[in-house]
């Protein structure tokens, strides 16, 4: 999150309940007066089956479109982390891409609780 993330959420949080409404309703104004439409991101992951015979790769570019919702800069680090594994520890392909399912099921749930 970025300094000026960090400033706009504390401001937001300082402010009562009603007020809080108004400032969504200013931004999505100022958004809308800004640019044309943004596309819709899916709320819920898309549901792509993971197939039978997988490489890391390909896994890590299908849950990145099986959850579109999710920052890709949020989970760099730990997906990295676990290609390392498979990669340069020799770590089986099918543990990293259970962990690497864990680890995006985990970003989404704290989505959709908030976090």
């Amino acid at each position: 999150m970025t300094a000026n993330e960090r400033r706009l959420l504390r401001l937001y949080r300082a402010l009562p309940a009603s007020r809080q409404e108004g400032l969504f309703d200013y931004v999505e104004f100022m958004l809308a007066r800004a640019q044309p439409e943004l596309p819709e991101v899916a709320n819920e992951p898309l549901g792509i089956p993971r197939p039978g015979q997988e490489s890391v790769v390909k896994a890590i570019k299908r849950l990145r479109e099986n959850y579109p919702m999710l920052d890709r800069a949020r989970i760099l680090h730990e997906t990295s982390g676990l290609m390392t594994q498979h990669l340069v520890h020799g770590k089986v392909a099918s543990q990293v891409i259970d962990e690497l399912e864990a680890l995006f099921l985990h970003h989404f749930q704290a989505i959709q609780s908030g976090g």
